[in-house]
């Protein structure tokens, strides 16, 4: 570890010098990768240079111990070290963590309907006006991409775009299947239904990170079916995408404009075959997939609300919080700490094996 972090200060010293000469400057493109590798690395060095510090104060102490009139001090120093040392090892070994390059992006949250008709619609609904709620809380910008609303105010699906930063390092681990355990307002007799929404947290991809060749995508407008007025409804502006080599679908029918209906899409698009690169990638290393707390699989079951305990299980993490109202109004920070730091250990048992 100790070398790694030598290496890491000695790269960082180098980037230093290179970010402030004038040739590198001039390069708008090349300096810009190397400050967000300098900033990247940062912390680690900041943290080391703190733990040599640290240390120095230790091996001092150990020495004065030797003066019986600076005895007493160093016993107090010493002690002070000793105790600083271990925590900030277990800190530099979470800093040393690759990081998923993928956390500073922005996403493209997809909610569908699962089991349930239309109860399962109405709570893909309550899904979205909770992530719309927890991206208020965060000062993010949020888009709707696609929506296909039911009579009753739900969604057979939605997909939105969420902007701001480190918008996925959060919400990443929302992908999977929520389950919701409540009496539906349908329901004369009380009886407590079990439905389903599936949710799918994307990375917003650049075009310089998937290339979509235009002979390959296929463009179809429509005349949009959803809310949005009488304009939508006149003219043809929605768009949808057909990925022609794997039959991906990306559609947006939100704004007035077909051009911008076009753009979303294909945003849309990119992020869903880059998904679908990553979970090839990832079958071929299955095993590093299971030091994840989020695979991300939509297929796997991974929360639980149960309205008449008011009650939200992980069932990754076995956490659950008793605060329903609170949570569903986009209180999800203790969550998503939670799962956060689940991530890190088990990635942090991984580099330790």
């Amino acid at each position: 570890m100790f070398q790694k972090l030598e290496d890491v200060e000695k790269r960082y010293e180098e980037l230093t010098l290179k970010i402030s000469d004038p040739e590198v400057i001039s390069k708008q493109n090349e300096w810009k990768e190397l400050m967000k590798e300098h900033a990247e690395i940062e912390p680690i060095v900041l943290k080391y240079r703190e733990y040599k510090k640290v240390k120095k104060s230790y091996e001092d102490a150990l020495e004065m111990m030797e003066d019986k009139e600076l005895k007493e001090l160093a016993e107090i120093e010493m002690l002070d070290a000793k105790e600083k040392i271990p925590k900030l090892e277990e800190e530099l070994k979470l800093l040393l963590i690759p990081k998923d390059p993928d956390d500073d992006k922005n996403v493209i949250c997809e909610i569908r309907a699962g089991a349930g008709g239309e109860e399962a619609a109405l709570f893909a609904g309550t899904l979205f006006r909770m992530y719309s709620m927890y991206a208020e809380r965060k000062h993010w910008k949020l888009d709707v991409v696609n929506e296909n609303e039911t009579g009753l105010g739900g969604y057979k699906e939605i997909s939105f775009m969420i902007s701001g930063k480190g918008a996925y390092s959060r919400l990443k681990f929302e992908s999977g299947v929520h389950r919701v355990q409540r009496v539906p307002d349908t329901e004369a007799s009380g009886r407590i239904h079990t439905s389903t929404a599936t949710v799918a947290v994307l990375p917003e991809v650049e075009d310089v990170e998937i290339e979509i060749s235009p002979s390959d995508v296929k463009l179809e407008v429509f005349r949009s079916s959803g809310a949005g007025g009488q304009h939508v409804n006149k003219t043809s502006s929605a768009v949808r995408l057909i990925h022609i080599p794997t039959g991906i679908v990306a559609e947006c029918q939100t704004e007035r404009s077909q051009l911008q209906n076009r753009e979303y899409a294909m945003k849309l698009l990119r992020s869903r075959l880059y998904e679908k690169e990553l979970r090839e990638r990832d079958a071929k290393v299955a095993n590093q997939r299971k030091s994840q707390v989020g695979s991300g699989d939509r297929s796997e079951k991974i929360r639980t609300y149960n309205y008449p305990q008011g009650r939200i299980t992980d069932h990754r993490i076995g956490l659950s919080i008793y605060q329903m109202e609170d949570f569903l109004n986009g209180n999800l920070d203790d969550m998503i700490n939670n799962l956060i730091a689940a991530d890190r250990a088990e990635k942090l048992k991984g580099e330790e094996n």
